[in-house]
């Protein structure tokens, strides 16, 4: 009860509405799904008129399409409106600006730079702290509590390693958590993290899924003993199921993924049934496009995110960069929440590579070619693309590396019908981004995917 109350104190100096908040995204998880978008569709309408009224581009906009916001009411209308790029918020950043900015509480972000530069936006303090609420919510999906012991195993990203040690030591007691960076994990930090977790013995592990991954790997490879938490959740990477075997194995428990594109206030969170992620409804509103910009209800297509609380900046209809996987309105999972699910996250548009003949190919099948053939060969790998017609292993090899599998791993390829020059660099290390994430799959190619 101590480290509850103490932490939701820390969030309510913050924000004063934030437990209530919270106690009523508990409530409503379980109601029904047309319930959840009636309430939606109102915030998106208070959303809208906020950003013609006070948004000089989303003013300019709305008078040049000869729309008001009383035009668009449900989520089907939203496709009267053109979709949001980084390129047009870049070239309009003054007009993105909302009248009154300065009476607003908000903080400057940074996205962490995985698919390219890092993107400049604004957060209000009340969306960061809706944020946590359902942050926290979607945890509960696999059983937590607020104020549980908990790990993370991250960068930046994640707030991890910020601050001076006397903040972060504040911060980690108000929330009963131990914050380990994925930087530099070598075998001293690796023991040290080890160390750590086997001390304070934490009901939950979260963390970059790369980071996650090569600890668990590690950790088997050396047969160390290590405390096993309840679950451990996953974030800000893609989750690809042999990660997922691994981790669950390693740790001896349950591996839950989630899903955030912070710039648009999406959030989407795996429950124990593991039928896909629930799809929250009350701080933004989700699209899957297909590569026309029209909505689909089922299947592959481009995330966009309208954000529905952040008064210091409007996203509406903001291409996420990312790909994923919805299912149908009927699909429900037996937990009984009432969120559309996201079957998958597909990755990142740049995780998705193309064949010299135009062929579109999950960057991860290349990937396991490295394990399958290589197997315990190869310390740490990425997959690199710069042109349709060559993939670039970067290899940081282990002793008994064998560079003549390369001409096996050449010929898979063609038998398969992907008639791509492969050439293998041998490296010291994998480069990590600004936040300390690992990049399996680089598509360098402008296109993209779609």
């Amino acid at each position: 009860m101590l480290h509850k109350g103490l932490f939701v104190l820390g969030h309510q100096l913050g924000d004063p509405h934030f437990y209530s908040y919270y106690k009523l995204l508990q409530k409503n998880q379980w109601k029904k799904h047309k319930d959840l978008v009636i309430e939606q569709e109102k915030k998106l309408r208070t959303a809208l008129h906020f950003s013609y009224e006070n948004v000089p581009y989303y003013t300019k906009l709305f008078h040049r399409l000869n729309l008001k916001p009383t035009d668009i009411r449900t989520t089907a209308d939203l496709e009267k409106l053109p979709i949001l790029n980084k390129g047009i918020i870049k070239q309009h950043w003054e007009e993105f600006k909302p009248l009154g900015l300065k009476k607003i509480k908000y903080e400057e972000r940074m996205t962490s730079g995985s698919s390219g530069t890092p993107f400049p936006y604004r957060l209000s303090r009340h969306d960061r702290f809706s944020g946590a609420a359902h942050l926290y919510r979607g945890w509960g999906y696999g059983g937590y509590e607020l104020g549980d012991r908990m790990v993370f195993l991250a960068g930046t990203a994640l707030a991890t390693g910020t601050g001076s040690t006397l903040s972060k030591k504040v911060y980690e007691t108000v929330r009963n958590i131990r914050m380990l960076s994925s930087w530099g994990m070598g075998e001293q930090e690796m023991r040290k993290y080890t160390a750590v977790i086997n001390s304070c013995k934490p009901l939950f592990i979260r963390g970059y899924a790369s980071s996650i991954f090569f600890f668990a790997k590690w950790i088997e490879e050396n047969t160390i003993p290590i405390h096993h938490p309840e679950v451990i959740f996953t974030a800000t990477e893609k989750l690809y199921p042999p990660m997922r075997e691994k981790i669950s194995r390693v740790f001896n428990c349950d591996v839950l993924d989630g899903y955030g594109a912070y710039d648009g206030s999406i959030t989407a969170n795996e429950c124990t049934e593991h039928t896909g992620f629930h799809i929250d409804t009350e701080r933004s509103l989700m699209e899957v496009v297909d590569e026309r910009g029209n909505q689909i209800q089922e299947g592959e297509g481009k995330i966009l995110a309208t954000s529905l609380c952040n008064s210091a900046m409007s996203f509406i209809r903001y291409d996420t960069g990312d790909v994923g996987n919805i299912l149908s309105e009927s699909d429900t999972c037996a937990c009984g929440r009432g969120y559309r699910l996201l079957k998958e996250l597909i990755g990142r548009s740049s995780d998705i590579l193309i064949t010299p003949d135009g062929k579109y190919v999950q960057g991860w099948y290349l990937a396991m070619t490295v394990q399958e053939f290589w197997k315990d060969q190869v310390k740490e790998f990425q997959v690199v693309q710069e042109t349709p017609e060559k993939i670039i292993y970067n290899v940081v090899p282990e002793k008994h590396f064998d560079e003549r599998l390369l001409e096996k791993i050449q010929q898979n390829m063609h038998e398969r019908g992907f008639h791509w020059e492969i050439e293998l660099r041998i490296v010291d290390e994998i480069e990590r981004t600004r936040s300390g994430k690992y990049r399996f799959i680089i598509n360098k190619i402008p296109t993209g995917r779609v």
